[in-house]
């Protein structure tokens, strides 16, 4: 299991900033390629100003938004759920691991699971996290954007909303990403850790991400490097 005691390895990818569509075609060809007796993958990203959009969403009718014309066709399709997300601001991860890391749970129970990384990241910072779900003054939505919706596993600080995250499965594989906004510099909705008080780097940010990562599940890493290198 994921969160148990067990020492585990895992390969860790990090990248400087990409394109949508290079930082998505990676993510799906360490998925596709990933097979249930390789190292898990953990994976520390960051974007150039663009947007994803989820796998049901239509990008011809989102072309005509005109919010979205600036980033010209530095976007990408994901290959999860949910509505726009922009970048440029944000750092992502991205986690693939077998199926029976989190086995005989339901996939909100996998989420709780997963999270637990990101509320250690949170708490590191000095802030106070908790999920949607256990808000009773937070109504659970959906939305076209990402930032704006509110699922049961979606973690909030002060009442707000703070990143978010989406899964894709396969009969041995989890694939989740998901993304913290940093700082304000790039156009974007909801909120980031500048808004709550929080001074971070890109950098630092990262590598506190990767340090909650290891800490939560007991995790060493096997190897370090450029996403290139685990992605032909």
């Amino acid at each position: 299991m994921l969160n148990s005691n067990t020492k585990k390895t895992f390969a860790l990818c990090t990248s400087q900033r990409l394109s949508a569509k290079d930082n998505m075609r990676i993510d799906r060809e360490l998925y596709d390629g990933f097979k249930s007796s390789h190292v898990p993958i953990f994976r520390v990203y960051e974007w150039e100003a663009s947007f994803t959009y989820g796998v049901s969403q239509n990008i011809d009718i989102l072309r005509n938004l005109e919010h979205l014309q600036q980033y010209h066709e530095n976007h990408e399709q994901r290959m999860t759920g949910g509505g726009i997300l922009f970048h440029g601001n944000d750092i992502s991860y991205s986690l693939i691991i077998p199926t029976s890391y989190v086995k005989n749970l339901s996939v909100k129970q996998s989420y709780e699971v997963i999270c637990a990384f990101l509320i250690e990241f949170y708490r590191s910072l000095g802030l106070d996290p908790v999920y949607a779900k256990d808000l009773q003054d937070i109504n659970l939505s959906k939305s076209a954007y990402c930032q704006e919706g509110f699922e049961p596993y979606d973690i909030l600080v002060d009442g707000k909303k703070i990143g978010g995250n989406a899964q894709r499965r396969s009969k041995d594989t989890i694939f989740q990403h998901g993304s913290i906004s940093i700082d304000n510099s790039t156009y974007s909705m909801g909120n980031s850790l500048e808004d709550l008080g929080v001074k971070i780097s890109f950098k630092q940010a990262k590598e506190l991400l990767v340090k909650s990562f290891s800490k939560s599940f007991n995790v060493v890493f096997e190897q370090k490097g450029q996403d290139i290198l685990y992605a032909s």
